[in-house]
Order: structure tokens, then C-alpha cells, then sequence
């Protein structure tokens, strides 16, 4: 539980912001939240970062060899991954990299600021501020470079566009272009030219020509006092640069305009003749290729060059399309609404996800049968037994259990006794016996093998709301409203243990809470549980931006998990900004567009959504569920961020096992050379280093790999599937593992199998590690296979001559349909047309 570090990031693919391919367009950069996550279109696979900034991203910006990234969120912080923080003091709309890489330019209000990028080394001041433009009167919408980095474009929301020049040039230092009736969506120049293309909402497009190319631009030489402070500034070679303000007039004087940069209007395009959509939202310019994107709000868009990535925000979704083919590249679509349920498969391998929006998140799958009960009821939980024979689920109003075969889809018994709504379900992996919770403050064991009698029920001090088997059966989890964890013995139906949780919660206070939040977390409780894997610990969260993990039987808090850390949720802080609190008490609670005696509408106690028809609606930040992979490597959180995968960080972790003084590299090193190889091995797993064990283990040759593997002590078997299901992921020597597998499960499968409590999630995860190989080999072997027999069909036919036959006339060309239906027949025609 010690190394478990966030690691990925699913079910939620796009949130809002811009979206950015990679150098190579093999990848899509997808602000997801206050997260990051980066879709790999080769390998289908998708990688969230490590960093989270404190509010939802807005725009992210890409350096051109891929190496550098900033991203700002609706806080205005910028962050460059863990390397640098800055606070612009603003709302940030976009950044952009200039295409050398060495400067970025950020809008924000009617301003834009030019900063020199970071190094790749660590600098002390990474964010130097190099000149601030003025010029537009409304917000910046957009920015575009020249390919060569000497002068950008910012749109405007005053449908104007300013194109500044990036160095002090003599002949360019602002232009000023308008012809638009509406607020501009983007802004691109023409390849190695300073020609210009505008775009407007309204679906305008305007084609600006330069007459001058951009090799005409002309440094300009500094003169006077000026000259001396630049001369004096070089010859001290300072590191700070002074920052320059640049003021754009719209129509500047005439003397001013004297051989300087003009711009003229070649041409106006209107894509919105007809009216068919309301207005543009996203455009995108491929200069190579010359083609023009635009993403109207009502009717879908148009088309690209290579890739096309647009993204919906109401529906979470996020597509990447190949333009010629019209076909898809990638295709990803989050929940609607937040996660609730979720679970692993039997082998780890696959997560399957279900929502508010009905939606259940995996795909291949169809729905094969329906179960329904004899009346109409509203179902709260459900179950399944580890044979997958039986199907449970608990009634929210009539507070009975129903009970299905999976085969036939008959309703086999009706489960009556609970005195409240039942609240969770769970089945004993080992034996056939169902533990139902209910809000009627008791827990009920049903016995399947003898007609579900209840043998056994629990009286708790507060209503249940969730409840666990461990893996081994021998113990019960259940989670109250008073924030406790009791732990249960079934078979006795005795309490073993409790723990206090609600000092660990820590809830937020809500924007629309009366009471603090500490006087709030008295109704705040654990609503999921789950063992892990080994059973000695359980993790637990609910109503809080935290996870705990318990352990069993100490019962002490392990580790204590945040989820997220992004203020754009509700009930994130203990205390409410100040800034926010006026003599009139919290502004939340004030409608500024209701009338004197409206106001805000306050929610109910226990609404779990709040009012999403509301003017200002901010998720509450809460933890559906919880499940722990059945390897034991991973657990996996359903939130309102997303799908959030935890595993253990055996990278950055040092953890030696049974060390002392005698383990050193170079002794296992000389045991090698001695071919001493069990002696290496095991003080290759004391010391614990990764290199080390692969070292050892690959240098035993795969004759003696039998004697070596049944020499091993029992203590350290264990440690060596581990080992060996890790590597599998990426070795490529599978069959040398593949030999290690076989020879220790069949020199020690006995002793394992007297421990299969313990030894289960490593051999878990050596079974995941083996069929996904499987599966790929076999995959590839079936495409071979096919190959195979097509060259095999193509070369049995090349060497057969099919009969030629002669020429027809052109009489016979015009002959009636039905005889060229006979023409095509086994027989041959004669001279009357008829078949012989």
C-alpha cells in the first residue's frame, strides 16, 4: 500500500479547452479536467500525467519539438508538469509557442504578453516577461505565428485583428484589421508569408494580402540615450530584460503609416448564405495542405487534413478522424453524468463502468438478458455470485431482495425481512451465503444452499450503507452513518473490530452551506467499501475528496488518498473564501439577477447532485465506488473527476527484503560468475533492486532453470512470480519466462495451493500477464493464418489458363439481355441462341 501512486485517469476523455497534436500527430493532448491526458492513436492506449492543477484546465500550449508544454487553468495558474508555477493574475483564453520554440505568447482580457520560454534546464525565473501589447478594445479569442516566428495575430471579440510584430521591427510594429460584423474565431497566416486569413462567427472568412514579404521586415537600430543604455547593457551582460509595452492605435496617424507594412482585403467568403447553423465555435488551418476546418455550433463540420480531433463538451466526447477516408482514427466518449459502480474482471485485464446517464461502460458486449420483478420497483443495489450463476438485487421501496438464475432469467425467490430501504449486496466468494445492509440498521446473511433462510442477522448502531465479504469469507465489512467500519465474524456472528472514520473524512463546506463544514461532516459518512486483494486491508471513501485505507487488524489509518485537488468542484475547501464574504454574508447565497426577495434556492439535505438546472452549477466532489484488482497491483476509484486507477510505484521505490551487510551488487555478481545462481538469486531478492533480479534471473541457462526453481526456499516463490508476471509485461524473452513459470508452479504447486489466500493476487497477475500475450500471439498467428492460405488460393490458380474466347461483333454486343444471361451458363450456344 506504501508505493501506490495515481496513475491513470479513464472513463472521461475531454472536459473543455483546446485540444493539441503532438509533433509526429501520432498522439492527441486532451485537457480533461484538472488533468492532462494524452490519447496515443498508434497503440490505442491513453496516458493521464502526473500533475493537477487547482482548477479545470483552459487552454494548453505545445512547443514545437514536443518537449515543453503549458497549461492554465481557470485559477490562471501555468504550469510546466512540476517544473514551474506562475500566476498571471487574470483569465487566461489561449497560449501559443512561437514555431522556433523559443518564445510563447499568452491573451488575457484585451492584452497580449510575450514571455521567453523555459529552457530544458532548471532556471531560477523561468517565466521573463518580454513585451505587452495593447490594441484590441474587447477580449482575445485566438493567436496565430508566422512560420518564422517574427510576428503573431490576435483575434478579438470587437471583430478586429492585430498583427504585432514579435521583435522591434521598423516597418511592422502593429497592424490593425477589421471588415468583420462579428467577434472574430481565428486567425492564420499563409505559409512563409504575412498574408492572413480571418474568421468570424457569423461564418465570414476574410483574405488579407501583405505587400510586404516577410524578409522585408527591417530591424530597428536604436539611437540616442538608447543606444548608450543598449551598449552599456551588453557590455555588463545582464540576465533581466526590461519589458517593453507596445500600444496599437486602431487608426494611427498618417506620418506614422509612411513606409510601413500594408495590408489589403483580396477577398470575403461568407460559409453562412443560407443560415444553416447559428455560428462558427473552431477552426483549424493546414498551411501545406491548404485546407480549412470550421466547426459550426448546430450541423456538423467540415473536413480536415490527416487528422481531425474536435471535441463535444456536453457529451464528453472526443473523436480524431483521417480526412480522405472519412474515417475514424479514434473515437472516445466519457460518461454523460458521473460514475457510480464499477468493476474488475476475473483476470484484472478489463474495468467495466456504469453511470447515471444508463450507459454501461465497455464495449463488445450486448445485452443477452433482462431481469425484471413481479411488480414495479426501484432497484438500489446489486450481486453477483462468484459462479456467476446467481443474480441479486436489493428494492429501494418495497425493501426486499430478489434473487434470479442467470441461465433462464426466472425469478427464483423473493427475499423478505429488511424494515428499510436495502442498501448494498454482497456474496461470500466462498461460500453460497448473501450479506444484505439495510437503513433499517441490521445486516442479514442468507443461506442459498438452504432456500435462503436467514442464518444469521447483525444489529448495527446507525444505518448500513455498505457492506463487504474479504476474499477468503472469513470476515464482513460494514460501513454506517455514523462514519464507523465495523468488522464482523459471519460464521459467528460476532463484531471483531471497529474503526472511527470520521475525522478522516475531512468534508468540504459547500458554496451554499449555512453551517461549516465541520458541523456538516456529522452527516457525512463511508458509502463504499472494499478488501484488498490479501484481505489485511480495506479501502474505503464516500462523501469526501479523500480515500482511506485501513489496515484489518491493527485497525489504523494506512494511507490516506486525495483524489483531486480542483477547486472548480463543490465542497473541495473546509473554509469558504473570504474574498467571497460581504457584510451581506456569502455571495453563493445571493442571486444577482433575482428579484429583492428571491434567492438562492437552497438544496435539501441529502440531494446528492444538487440543482443542475441552476444558473451556476458546481459538482460536489464524492467517491462512488471503490474495487481492488484481482492481482492485488491496483485499485481503481469511479469519482466525480472519473475513472481514477491507483498502482504501486515499484520504479521510485527502494524496499529491500531481509538485507544486511553481506548483500551488495558485486557479491552477486561474483556468485553469478561462480554459477552459483540460487545463492545469486536470493540476495538478488534481498537487495530488491529490479536490474539486479532480471541480471540474475536471465543469466541461469534455461537447462538448469528446473534445479534452480525447486531449490528455491517457499518464502521466496512468491516474490519470484511476482517478478516474473511484471516482467512478462515488458521482457521480450517470453518463452525464458514462460520456462521459470512452468518450473516453479510444478516444483512448488502444492506448497502454494496450501496458501492460496495469500499467494492468489500473484498468481492473478501472472494469469493477466499470460493471456494478454496470449491473445496478442494468437492474434497475429490467426492473421498469418490467413495470409497463409490467400498465398497458398493465389498460387494454385496462377498456373491455370482460363479459356480465351473470340471477339464477338458488334451485332452480338447489342444482343438482348436474355442471351447474354445464357452466355454466362455452363453450355455452349448455337447458331439460334439456344443452349445445347
Amino acid at each position: 500500500m506504501k508505493g501506490e501512486r495515481f496513475s491513470n485517469l479513464l472513463g472521461t476523455v475531454y472536459r473543455c479547452g483546446n485540444l493539441n497534436f503532438t509533433c509526429d500527430g501520432n498522439s492527441v493532448i486532451s485537457p480533461v479536467g484538472n488533468r492532462v491526458t494524452v490519447f496515443d492513436l498508434k497503440n490505442n492506449r491513453s496516458n493521464t500525467l502526473p500533475l493537477a492543477t487547482r482548477y479545470n484546465v483552459r487552454c494548453v500550449g505545445l512547443s514545437p519539438d514536443g518537449r515543453l508544454a503549458i497549461i492554465v487553468d481557470e485559477g490562471n495558474l501555468v504550469c510546466r508538469s512540476v517544473l514551474h508555477h506562475f500566476h498571471f493574475k487574470g483569465s487566461v483564453h489561449s497560449v501559443s509557442f512561437s514555431p522556433d520554440g523559443r518564445k510563447f505568447v499568452v491573451t488575457k482580457g484585451n492584452i497580449a504578453q510575450m514571455y521567453h520560454a523555459p529552457g530544458r534546464k532548471r532556471e531560477f525565473n523561468a517565466f521573463v516577461l518580454d513585451k505587452t501589447y495593447f490594441g484590441p478594445y474587447d477580449e482575445t479569442t485566438c493567436i496565430d505565428w508566422t512560420d518564422d516566428s517574427r510576428c503573431f495575430a490576435v483575434g478579438s471579440k470587437d471583430m478586429s485583428t492585430w498583427v504585432f510584430g514579435a521583435e522591434r521591427w521598423d516597418n511592422l510594429i502593429y497592424y490593425a484589421l477589421g471588415g468583420h460584423k462579428d467577434a472574430i474565431v481565428a486567425c492564420f497566416f499563409e505559409s512563409s508569408s504575412l498574408d492572413l486569413y480571418t474568421l468570424s462567427q457569423d461564418g465570414a472568412l476574410c483574405v488579407w494580402q501583405c505587400d510586404t514579404p516577410p524578409e522585408g521586415l527591417r530591424l530597428k537600430a536604436p539611437t540616442g540615450w538608447k543606444a548608450e543604455l543598449l551598449q552599456e547593457a551588453e557590455e555588463d551582460d545582464e540576465e533581466g530584460e526590461e519589458e517593453t509595452t507596445v500600444r496599437g492605435k486602431a487608426v494611427p496617424p498618417a506620418e506614422e503609416q509612411q513606409g510601413k507594412v500594408k495590408y489589403s482585403r483580396l477577398a470575403k467568403y461568407f460559409f453562412n448564405k443560407e443560415g444553416d447553423f447559428n455560428n462558427l465555435t473552431a477552426a483549424a488551418y493546414h498551411k501545406k495542405t491548404h485546407l480549412l476546418v470550421t466547426a459550426p455550433r448546430s450541423v456538423p463540420w467540415g473536413a480536415h487534413v490527416r487528422s481531425l480531433a474536435p471535441q463535444a463538451y456536453g457529451l464528453g466526447q472526443l473523436l480524431v478522424w483521417e480526412w480522405q477516408s472519412e474515417s475514424y482514427v479514434l473515437k472516445q466518449q466519457g460518461h454523460f453524468n458521473s460514475m457510480v459502480s464499477l468493476a474488475y474482471s476475473p483476470d484484472g485485464q478489463y474495468i467495466v463502468t456504469g453511470g447515471d446517464d444508463g450507459k454501461v461502460g465497455l464495449s463488445g458486449y450486448r445485452n443477452f438478458r433482462t431481469f425484471t420483478s413481479p411488480r414495479p420497483t426501484q432497484f438500489s443495489c446489486v450481486a453477483v455470485d462468484c459462479s456467476g450463476e446467481v443474480v441479486s438485487a436489493g428494492a429501494q421501496d418495497s425493501f426486499e431482495v430478489f434473487i434470479w438464475s442467470m441461465q433462464t432469467g426466472r425469478l427464483l425467490d423473493v427475499l423478505s425481512g429488511h424494515e428499510g430501504p436495502v442498501s448494498s449486496l454482497c456474496f461470500n466468494p466462498v461460500k453460497s451465503v448473501l450479506a444484505s445492509a439495510s437503513w433499517d440498521r441490521t445486516v442479514r446473511l442468507w443461506d442459498m444452499a438452504d432456500s435462503w433462510r436467514t442464518t444469521e442477522t447483525l444489529g448495527l448502531t446507525s444505518d448500513a450503507l455498505a457492506v463487504t465479504f474479504r476474499p477468503d469469507g472469513a470476515e464482513l465489512a460494514v460501513a454506517t452513518l455514523n462514519s464507523q467500519i465495523t468488522f464482523w465474524d459471519p460464521e459467528n456472528a460476532v463484531q471483531t473490530g471497529s474503526i472511527e472514520g470520521r475525522h478522516d473524512l475531512k468534508t468540504g463546506r459547500k458554496e451554499l452551506d449555512k453551517v461549516t463544514a465541520k458541523h456538516s461532516a456529522k452527516g457525512k459518512a463511508f458509502t463504499t467499501l472494499c478488501y484488498s486483494a490479501d484481505g489485511q486491508s480495506v479501502l474505503a471513501g464516500g462523501m469526501s475528496k479523500f480515500v482511506c485505507i485501513y489496515h484489518v487488524k491493527e485497525q489504523i489509518l494506512r494511507k490516506k488518498f486525495e483524489i483531486s485537488c480542483n477547486l472548480s468542484l463543490d465542497a473541495m475547501e473546509e473554509f469558504l473564501n473570504r474574498r467571497k464574504m460581504t457584510e451581506f454574508g456569502n455571495l453563493a447565497l445571493i442571486d444577482q439577477d433575482a428579484g429583492v426577495e428571491d434567492g438562492v434556492v437552497i438544496p435539501l439535505p441529502g440531494v446528492k447532485k444538487g440543482d443542475m438546472s441552476s444558473r451556476h452549477f458546481k459538482p460536489e466532489i464524492r467517491v462512488t465506488s471503490l474495487r481492488f484488482s484481482p492481482t492485488g497491483r491496483c485499485w481503481a476509484a469511479t469519482t466525480t473527476e472519473g475513472l481514477l486507477v491507483y498502482s504501486l510505484d515499484a520504479q521510485m521505490l527502494f524496499d529491500p527484503f531481509e538485507l544486511d551487510t553481506g548483500v551488495t551488487p558485486a557479491r552477486i555478481r561474483a556468485a553469478l560468475r561462480q554459477q552459483d545462481y540460487t545463492r545469486a538469486i536470493l540476495m538478488a531478492f534481498r537487495l530488491n533492486e529490479r536490474k539486479l533480479l532480471q541480471e540474475a534471473l536471465e543469466s541461469v541457462p534455461w537447462g538448469e532453470v528446473e534445479v534452480v526453481s525447486s531449490s528455491l526456499p517457499e518464502l521466496y516463490v512468491e516474490k519470484v512470480l511476482e517478478f516474473l508476471a511484471s516482467s512478462f509485461e515488458v521482457s521480450c524473452h517470453l518463452e525464458f519466462y514462460l520456462i521459470w513459470t512452468q518450473k516453479l508452479l510444478l516444483a512448488h504447486g502444492q506448497e502454494l495451493k496450501s496458501r492460496v489466500g495469500k499467494v492468489l493476487p500473484a498468481v492473478q497477475f501472472l494469469q493477466k500477464s499470460i493471456q494478454r500475450h496470449l491473445d496478442d500471439v494468437s492474434r497475429l498467428c490467426d492473421w498469418n493464418r490467413y495470409n497463409i492460405q490467400y498465398a497458398l488460393a493465389v498460387s494454385k490458380q496462377r498456373g491455370l489458363k482460363r479459356p480465351s474466347e473470340p471477339l464477338g461483333s458488334d451485332e452480338e454486343a447489342d444482343a438482348s439481355d436474355d442471351d447474354t444471361l445464357h452466355l454466362l451458363g455452363s453450355g455452349q450456344v448455337d447458331g439460334a441462341g439456344q443452349l445445347v
